[in-house]
Parts: C-alpha cells; sequence; structure tokens
C-alpha cells in the first residue's frame, strides 16, 4: 500500500521522479541511485546512477510496483557514465524515454529510447541528440501536439560551461564570476516528429522577477540550478526548478511555453539531503507533486528516496507552499 510522504520503493534507492498518467495509472521514471563509499563533491560523482527502473501504481491506494530493468548504460553505444534524471512521453504510439548521460569525452548529452510499453524495456538510438548537452530533460507535449524538451543543470551538470556556444570545461560554477550578470535559466527546444532530434535551436527561458526584470545569478532563493518540469494549470504554463544550493522548489508562470516567465513562489521547503527534484502531475481531479529525500538513508546524499503528497492551489492560482515533513 503506497503512503503519502513514505518511499514508494524500500529495495533500492530512487530519486529525480517523473511522474506521468498513462491508461489511468502512474507511471514514475525514477534515476537509480548506486550505494557506494565514495565522497561527495560539487560535481556530482557521487551520483554514480546506471540504469533505469520504472514504478507504477495502479492507483494511489495500490502497491508500488518496480518493472525491473528498462535501460542500462550498457545498452546505449555513446555513454560512459552517470545516467542521471530522466522523463519519459508518449508520443506517436510510442513511449519515449529521454535521458542524460555523459559521453565517451565526459560531456553530458541526451538520449532518447523507445518502447511499445511504459515500463519498458526501451531500446536506445545509437547517438546522442545532436545539439543537446547538459541534464535533467522534463518533457511537455502540449495541447496542440507540439512536444518541447526543457533541461539544464549548473555545477555538475555543466550547464555553465556552454556560455561560450562551445564546451568549455574550464568555465567557472555560477555565480562567478559575476554575480550580478542575469542568472542562466533551462534550456528548452522542440522535438521532430520522430523524437530524435531537436526541430529548433534550443533557446534558454527567461525568469523574470514582478517587475519583468531578469533574475540575477546571486539571487540563489530564486534562480534555477536545475531539475525543470513543466505543467499547465487552468491555461497557464507553470515553470518549476530547484534553486540547487538554497534547496526550495519554486516555480514561475508565463502565457507561453517559450516564456518569459514570472517567478511566483516556493512550492517545497528544503528536503533532507543536498538535491531536491519533482515532477507534478494531475490523477483524478487532484494535483500531486513526486519528489525525492535522503530520510530512508539518515541523510546519505546519493541514496534516495521517491515520495510523493498532494499539490494544492490557491483561487488565484498559486501554488501553497509545502514543508515536506508536516502533514
Amino acid at each position: 500500500m503506497s503512503e503519502p510522504r513514505k518511499p514508494l520503493v524500500r529495495h533500492m534507492f530512487t530519486a529525480d521522479p517523473s511522474a506521468h498518467v498513462f491508461d489511468d495509472k502512474l507511471y514514475i521514471y525514477p534515476s537509480h541511485d548506486i550505494p557506494h563509499d565514495g565522497m561527495d563533491n560539487d560535481n556530482g560523482d557521487e551520483y554514480q546512477m546506471r540504469d533505469y527502473h520504472v514504478l507504477s501504481m495502479d492507483s494511489l491506494e495500490a502497491e508500488c510496483k518496480d518493472n525491473g530493468l528498462a535501460l542500462s548504460e550498457d545498452d546505449v553505444p555513446w555513454v560512459s557514465s552517470q545516467m542521471w534524471a530522466p522523463d519519459a512521453a508518449y508520443v506517436n504510439g510510442k513511449y519515449h524515454l529521454f535521458f542524460p548521460a555523459r559521453d565517451k569525452d565526459g560531456i553530458f548529452r541526451l538520449g532518447v529510447a523507445s518502447s511499445e510499453s511504459p515500463t519498458g524495456p526501451f531500446i536506445p538510438e545509437k547517438d546522442y541528440i545532436k545539439g543537446s548537452y547538459s541534464i535533467d530533460p522534463a518533457v511537455l507535449v502540449d495541447d496542440d501536439g507540439k512536444v518541447i524538451v526543457y533541461y539544464g543543470g549548473l555545477w555538475g551538470g555543466q550547464l555553465e560551461k556552454w556560455q561560450s556556444g562551445s564546451f568549455d570545461p574550464d568555465a567557472p560554477f555560477s555565480p562567478e564570476p559575476d554575480p550580478e550578470a542575469d542568472a542562466l535559466g533551462p534550456m528548452c527546444a522542440v522535438m521532430s516528429d520522430d523524437m530524435k532530434s531537436f526541430a529548433t535551436e534550443p533557446v534558454m527561458l527567461s525568469i523574470v522577477d514582478e517587475n519583468g526584470v531578469p533574475l540575477k545569478a546571486k539571487d540563489e532563493d530564486r534562480r534555477y540550478f536545475e531539475g525543470p518540469w513543466m505543467h499547465k494549470y487552468n491555461g497557464k504554463y507553470y515553470l518549476s526548478y530547484s534553486t540547487g544550493t538554497t534547496h526550495y522548489i519554486v516555480y514561475a508562470t508565463s502565457d507561453s511555453p517559450m516564456g518569459p516567465f514570472t517567478y511566483r513562489g516556493r512550492i517545497m521547503e528544503p528536503v533532507i539531503g543536498w538535491t531536491t527534484h519533482h515532477s507534478i502531475v494531475e490523477y483524478h481531479g487532484k494535483w500531486y507533486i513526486f519528489y525525492h529525500d535522503c530520510e530512508m538513508s539518515d541523510g546519505i546524499n546519493h541514496r534516495r528516496s521517491v515520495k510523493y503528497t498532494e499539490l494544492k492551489y490557491n483561487d488565484d492560482g498559486t501554488i501553497i507552499t509545502i514543508d515536506p515533513y508536516k502533514q
């Protein structure tokens, strides 16, 4: 029996959950933390994930099922290591798994794999999506059928290293060297009809304050760090993301999937553990946020567990902030 704010599974460590409803069932696409004794660092070397398992629930009251190995780094010719947070979409009669990983040169890229089943196994393309880089893909299938992928993460996610237009391994972490500069935002691109390539040139989303001024790199309580998610509520686009260093999940809204997005507030207070990563999904008329923390591992950062809880809106469309440890 699944319980809100309890780990969905306990036999393995899972993180970065992307939740979807397919055929009236819940499917959760998490990353898979591999226990080890290595040290944590700002480059994310402790997150040594190597494969994906798809979780599913027939209902929120049902037991969460681990459907077994869906994709491994051994299956993907271009991958060298670190298959981090994935997402999935159902398009053109197939399920498509989008995932980041380091290529043979140690650069994070985005890949895609496909299956006839939401639980896989997924068959990967032989190469990564051309023009892709960084981490944390999140896919929106919009009402008009357009498929948009959002992605990008600072620090270990390498987003800063692409500001010159090509990969610079020596680029410093944000907010260095100029904290007064506009903060970096997530990247986005429209996918081709076959889900194998970008149909448009990737662009960086702008996140602005209530006066329309772009958030600054030093504004660590509000600026983008990693883990984008896009959902629609009452016709508005909600971009939610992690602030990383300050450990909040926050959100911004727009009338367009390409923004600009106006910062609106905080969705969730910090969880136990350094990272925070989420998804938001509607199910049977209510909204839920899936997230992870390190409570089950007593705070070990790379041993995380997926949970969920209900998400509620005010009448004006703002989201009520959640304390993950208070009902």
